[in-house]
């Protein structure tokens, strides 16, 4: 079983590319425990009281597949963005973390941490060494 942190962007690909997210992530890894950090949720809801129309109901549905993953209790530090807790989250863990955002991609990459991001908007992809825990 392998732990994969899911920020908030990936939430919007089963909306945006028409793919199940965790069933592709059970492909890609044999057995995927989709994690969600409490301050990612805590993000969601923050964009989700600012949005409107199609946005809105974009968060919403991203709230709802967010219910389906563990929640990880981390608290964000005041000089903290919410992506600089996913990298200490994921560093600290040694853990993947599934995105699609071009900046968190490349900190990721300089701290050596594998990447699950959606490739020609129709499937995942693996970038770097995941450790199955058993």
């Amino acid at each position: 079983m392998v732990k994969v942190i899911l920020d908030s962007n990936f939430f919007f690909v089963p909306f945006q590319f028409r793919i199940d997210i965790f069933e592709e992530l059970n492909n890609l890894l044999g057995k995927a425990e989709p994690v969600v950090l409490s301050t990612t949720l805590e993000e969601m809801k923050k964009n989700l009281k600012k949005s409107r129309g199609k946005r809105f109901m974009e968060f919403s549905a991203a709230l709802k597949l967010a219910e389906k993953c563990e929640v990880l209790e981390v608290k964000k530090e005041a000089s903290e963005e919410y992506d600089d807790v996913i990298l200490r989250v994921a560093s600290q863990l040694r853990i993947p973390v599934a995105t699609n955002d071009t900046e968190l991609k490349r900190k990721l990459r300089k701290l050596g941490l594998p990447i699950i991001y959606l490739r020609e908007k129709s499937k995942l992809v693996v970038e770097g060494c995941i450790q199955h825990i058993l």
